[in-house]
């Protein structure tokens, strides 16, 4: 098996919805955006991850997944530190910080256990952890290359709400597919410039996908918990 068939099974397995993150139990506020009426069809819905991807949470993650996979490829223990604590902070709002922790502590006991590598001693501390820092880490340690974990990482989290917005609308299976299609052109921007963003790079503007977070956390009927 060569190299980028190793590094491309290991990602597929890692980013698969059954690998146990819990990701189809959130829906990054997608379900309070469908109750108000903003996300309503198959395009509403592309155009809202593809928003989420050009000035929300995902192009933080992004760039998050890229000073963490630096840090560990470099064995700089300082800077994956603050890498570590600022990712664990940086959460619009209480119930996306949950998603990101919860998945990245989920992460990180599934790798310790299943996906041993040298540097994956790394994520055993149990301070909190956000999911982009566990996969950066984790792909450096096994020799994955950042654009594909990058690649990989924006597009599993495309899929995860566009399979939640085929639940939530509903949306027929094909209808979720065209949208997911449409998510290839900006997947593959955000992943190419993240590949070279710093962490100065960091922000955001998708300022009605935090505020629908937020309303998310009183919703009186949820299939979710983002």
């Amino acid at each position: 098996m060569s190299t980028g068939e190793r590094a491309l099974f290991r990602l597929m397995s890692w980013l698969s919805p059954s690998f146990p993150v819990g990701s189809y139990t959130y829906s990054h506020g997608l379900e309070a955006a469908v109750e108000d009426g903003l996300v309503v069809d198959g395009d509403t819905l592309a155009a809202w991850i593809e928003d989420l991807l050009v000035a929300g949470s995902p192009r933080n993650d992004a760039i998050f997944l890229t000073a963490g996979w630096q840090a560990a490829c470099a064995e700089d223990e300082m800077r994956f530190a603050e890498v570590r604590e600022l990712a664990a902070v940086c959460h619009a709002t209480a119930e996306l910080k949950l998603e990101s922790l919860q998945q990245g502590g989920a992460f990180r006991d599934a790798v310790r256990r299943s996906w041993p590598a040298p540097g994956i001693e790394r994520l055993c501390e149990d301070a909190p952890l956000a999911y982009p820092v566990a996969v950066g880490v984790t792909a450096a340690a096994h020799g994955v290359p950042l654009r594909s974990a990058l690649h990989a990482y924006l597009h599993a989290f495309a899929a995860n709400l566009v399979s939640a917005g085929v639940r939530l609308i509903p949306l027929g299976q094909n209808a979720g597919q065209r949208a997911l299609a449409a998510l290839e052109p900006p997947v593959h921007a955000l992943a190419e410039a993240a590949e070279t963003a710093t962490l100065d790079d960091l922000g955001g503007c998708a300022w009605l996908a935090e505020i629908g977070s937020m309303r998310h956390e009183t919703q009186y009927t949820r299939l979710f918990r983002s």
